[in-house]
């Protein structure tokens, strides 16, 4: 069997396993691994209990379940450079494969297409990650230490910040995931922005009535929305004074600021009781802001923001919103001109033939783990994927010829970086 074909075997393998959960998944990748001549060891953890830095979530968000990361050891020369590879073996729940026209868990290629369940979320990393340390192990170069973490991410895991905080450390890291961006193997993830979501509850006062209907009496309470719509205010003026004081070159390149603020849904009252007055409405908000701030930075500005516009309105200023801080993360980059990035770069470069450019747009992406938690630099990339699952879409689907690439680049990073060949800057 040739290496392409090797490598959409093993996708296929780890789409079947799919069916039976992530334990199978991360049977198959410690069973391949072991077979590369690595060390293989498995870490069981409780996500609640691992401390992570510039990173919070109630815990009603967090996974509560005790999970398993696998962590495949390829021995080097202590001297070399070491390398940190980690992707995430866990997907969606399984549900609506009705929808699905091929197989989710075939892994039929069609098209140019490999389609199956998580492929693109994140089989498509685990499997480029495991194909990269067998081709460097087969190569016999001297070589730094390079590690495979096989760590769950998804639902606040917290995978590869357990294995962070356990004392696994490397030089550098690399994150393996398709591209939601659509562009693939020309991008490279090195900017990873923070986000926080936060809703704010607002109280009003129905009108004094014995009557079962509020809107003839309406003018004699405080609508909680109307009340709701002066926090909303505060907050997109905030958005437009951090954007004209918080700068990144690359974000605002794309998009025009570098910070911005979502309020994404407004909720009060019921449907079958569209004449009543709310007690409360509530905002869903979320917040982007670049690397370099801190989450305790931006929690301290949106809370002024409330409380200032809460003092200048007088029911609101007896009845103060209530800020809840649903999660939060970090962001993260690393800069075009240190040692991994021109790694990278150069790998992309060799093997597309076209020189990659760097989407500052991933924001919360898995790169600023390692960055935030340990002060690894770490870049991530991935082939062409669409169709993702976790968005409520079927026939999740990658790139075979981009996944192909991904597989080449993934292995000359490993080999390049381990081995201390960093290009010139």
């Amino acid at each position: 069997m040739d290496e392409e074909d090797k490598a959409i075997a093993l996708m296929r393998a780890l789409v079947a396993a799919q069916a039976e959960g992530e334990a199978a998944v991360q049977e198959v990748i410690s069973d391949r691994l072991r077979a590369a001549g690595c060390e293989v060891a498995a870490h069981d953890y409780d996500p609640a209990e691992v401390q992570v830095v510039g990173e919070f979530a109630l815990d009603s968000a967090r996974a509560t379940e005790r999970r398993r990361a696998i962590i495949g050891t390829l021995p080097g020369d202590p001297e070399l450079p070491s390398l940190l590879v980690f992707a995430h073996p866990d997907g969606e729940p399984v549900a609506g494969t009705e929808a699905w026209t091929h197989d989710p868990f075939a892994g039929t290629v069609s098209d140019g297409r490999l389609y199956g369940w998580g492929v693109a979320d994140d089989l498509a990393g685990c499997a480029a990650a495991v194909l990269a340390l067998e081709r460097a192990a087969e190569a016999n170069v001297p070589m730094g230490r390079a590690v495979l973490a096989s760590t769950p991410s998804k639902r606040y895991a917290r995978g590869v910040a357990a294995l962070l905080h356990d004392g696994l450390r490397a030089d550098a890291s690399l994150y393996l995931h398709p591209a939601e961006s659509g562009v693939g193997m020309r991008e490279i993830k090195a900017v990873a922005s923070g986000h926080i979501e936060f809703r704010i509850t607002v109280a009003g006062r129905a009108p004094e009535t014995t009557e079962p209907g509020h809107t003839a009496f309406a003018h004699l309470g405080v609508n909680p929305i109307d009340k709701a719509l002066v926090v909303r205010n505060a907050l997109m003026a905030l958005a437009e004074a951090r954007a004209a004081r918080i700068r990144h070159p690359l974000i605002e390149a794309e998009v025009g600021r570098a910070t911005n603020i979502n309020v994404s849904r407004i909720t009060a009252g019921e449907m079958r009781r569209l004449s009543r007055m709310a007690e409360t409405c509530t905002l869903g908000c979320a917040v982007s802001f670049p690397p370099g701030e801190t989450i305790a930075e931006v929690k301290a500005e949106i809370a002024e923001a409330v409380a200032r516009a809460a003092a200048a309105d007088p029911f609101l200023a007896e009845h103060p919103p209530e800020i809840t801080w649903v999660t939060g993360v970090t962001g993260g980059e690393v800069a075009a001109d240190h040692p991994l990035y021109r790694t990278a770069a150069a790998a992309v470069s060799r093997v597309t033939g076209a020189a990659p450019h760097v989407n500052p747009m991933h924001t919360s992406s898995d790169i600023r783990n390692p960055i935030v938690e340990a002060g690894i630099p770490c870049v991530g990339l991935g082939c062409l994927g669409g169709d993702l699952s976790q968005n409520d879409r079927h026939d999740e689907w990658i790139d075979v010829a981009d996944f192909r690439r991904m597989v080449e680049v993934t292995t000359a990073i490993v080999t390049d970086w381990c081995s201390g060949s960093t290009p010139p800057s």
